[in-house]
């Protein structure tokens, strides 16, 4: 079920992080929902001249770590719908700075990118309430490793937040 934690030989290591991220004791899929509020509201509140802001040289713009949040969201969801309907892969990686790259991010207006977010977002949701108990054990291989429809919508959850946390911390702080 998704409110079960994945377990450490659902992912790799490498998720590990994003995993811890998804408050213990809660459905993800109810941790899905409430960010998806919480990134719409944060959005609409960002200032144009903050969309080009970058905290340090070399780091991406706000818009583009949204758009690479959007990236993100595509990515693990296709995986989870993948593995889901027992097609279990093998399935590419993503690497973000060819993705960002070809994106285009910096010339779509930022609430362009926040709105594809919020209704990828919004189908992430009905598809996975929708889906059976039984989907949320089935495993896959992506990236070169197994990884199952549980562990992978936590991973979507925990890098969603670990972005609005940089958001937050490191775009949107005052003094930035």
């Amino acid at each position: 079920m998704s409110d079960r934690r994945p377990a450490p030989d659902e992912h790799s290591p490498f998720y590990a992080d994003y995993v811890a991220r998804v408050p213990a004791g809660r459905s993800v899929l109810d941790v899905l929902r409430d960010q998806r509020g919480e990134i719409a509201s944060l959005l609409a509140g960002v200032p144009r001249e903050r969309w080009e802001h970058r905290y340090a040289p070399g780091k991406w713009t706000l818009r583009e770590v949204v758009g690479h949040v959007l990236d993100g969201e595509w990515v693990f969801a296709s995986r989870a719908l993948h593995f889901a309907r027992n097609n279990p892969g093998p399935m590419p990686g993503m690497e973000q700075e060819p993705f960002l790259a070809a994106a285009g991010y910096g010339a779509r207006p930022l609430d362009s990118i926040a709105a594809e977010l919020d209704h990828l977002r919004a189908a992430v949701l009905a598809q996975f309430e929708a889906c059976p108990a039984e989907a949320f054990d089935r495993r896959g291989t992506a990236s070169g490793a197994e990884i199952s429809v549980r562990a992978l919508l936590f991973v979507l959850a925990g890098h969603a937040a670990h972005h609005l946390d940089v958001l937050r911390e490191r775009y949107l702080a005052s003094g930035t």
